[in-house]
């Protein structure tokens, strides 16, 4: 079979996360520049191989000050790690979609984590080129990442929420 490459179409994508703030409302954010390679057996997602980067120091939260600060060495420490990375080890069918696992490295931790994914298939665009969609939905608990910070609120309670709630959605561009 024959490899296929595809890159993703960033101006139809969002790499975007939720997580708690103060034990009841959600901060959003996303990061702006990201990249990967994927490569398929044609048009077979199944077992693709997928790597998969995001630019911390491109985080964006709508909040310059906070913003800054996932950015210091309490969070990302986007100086020293300026990437994280998953590296996708399997990308297989489960019911109707799919299960990708591979390994997730923030700062200079890897762990092995699991995602439900949809893969939406394949479609042409109004110029031609074949188009890919595939969504990852998922959570990771950030302290298992280093990412520590925190602060007591005076009625109980954190700040900022464990569990980080990822919003992956990608239009992939055959190449």
């Amino acid at each position: 079979m024959a490899k296929t490459n595809w890159t993703i179409d960033t101006t139809h994508s969002k790499v975007g996360f939720k997580v708690k703030h103060m034990m009841f409302t959600n901060v959003s954010g996303k990061f702006n520049t990201y990249g990967g390679s994927f490569e398929t057996e044609d048009d077979d997602f199944t077992n693709a191989s997928i790597v998969f980067t995001a630019d911390t120091n491109s985080i964006d939260t709508a909040n310059v000050d906070r913003d800054n600060h996932l950015k210091s060495a309490d969070f990302f420490d986007a100086e020293q790690f300026p990437k994280l990375t998953f590296k996708v080890t399997s990308f297989a069918p489960k019911g109707d979609d799919y299960e990708v696992t591979g390994d997730l490295t923030i700062k200079d931790v890897t762990k092995s984590v699991s995602f439900p994914a949809e893969f939406s298939g394949l479609m042409k665009d109004p110029w031609g080129n074949t188009k890919a969609g595939l969504n990852v939905y998922g959570k990771i608990n950030r302290k298992e990442f280093g990412l520590n910070w925190n602060a007591a609120l005076e009625t109980g309670g954190v700040l900022v929420g464990e569990d980080v709630k990822l919003e992956v959605e990608l239009q992939l561009l055959k190449q």
